[in-house]
């Protein structure tokens, strides 16, 4: 019985000392066995991580202000394999499709580049502002989206730093 107790008490302490620790802070991340590579900022936090295809990471990018308390700010960088341009297409209109049918979707008044979306629409009874950009490299269809709400009790340096970080890691991905 008492090697059940420590065994018990030694599994508690693990799961105690991995809940502390919390999630894990992204740094250099590799997708595509290698062949889609970029590095976040450290204060953003990994908060999924899928293998397969397609291959999903989606990070926080903490908002220390009172909105981040009701609201998620991140950004979701998604790899799919893809036979060719047509199959890349088809995947951008399938996704952009979801964007649409979002509650309150308007479109920004930014002129976006080839492959990129910009628009707001709600999440929660939040308005985001949404970022969407495409890329079809080496048989993957490489796809960015960073979201933050419209609207940060953070101010806009936070906002335009989020911004910044999200330019920075759309210019890995091309």
């Amino acid at each position: 019985m008492s090697v059940l107790r420590t065994a018990s008490s030694s599994l508690a302490a693990i799961a105690t000392t991995l809940l502390l620790a919390g999630t894990l802070h992204a740094a250099d991340v590799s997708m595509a066995n290698g062949s889609v590579q970029f590095r976040t900022p450290d204060d953003w936090v990994d908060i999924l991580d899928t293998q397969g295809d397609p291959e999903v990471h989606v990070f926080q990018v903490p908002d220390r202000s009172p909105t981040g308390k009701v609201s998620l700010s991140r950004v979701t960088v998604t790899v799919k394999q893809v036979a060719d341009m047509s199959a890349f297409q088809q995947y951008v209109g399938t996704t952009s499709a979801k964007a649409l049918a979002l509650p309150g979707y308007k479109t920004a008044a930014v002129a976006p580049g080839a492959n990129t979306f910009v628009y707001t629409a709600q999440e929660s009874g939040v308005q985001y502002s949404y970022s969407e950009r495409y890329w079809f490299k080496n048989g993957v269809a490489v796809s960015l989206r960073c979201l933050r709400p419209s609207q940060s009790e953070a101010g806009p340096a936070w906002k335009a730093a989020f911004d910044k970080d999200c330019d920075a890691i759309a210019a890995k991905l091309k």
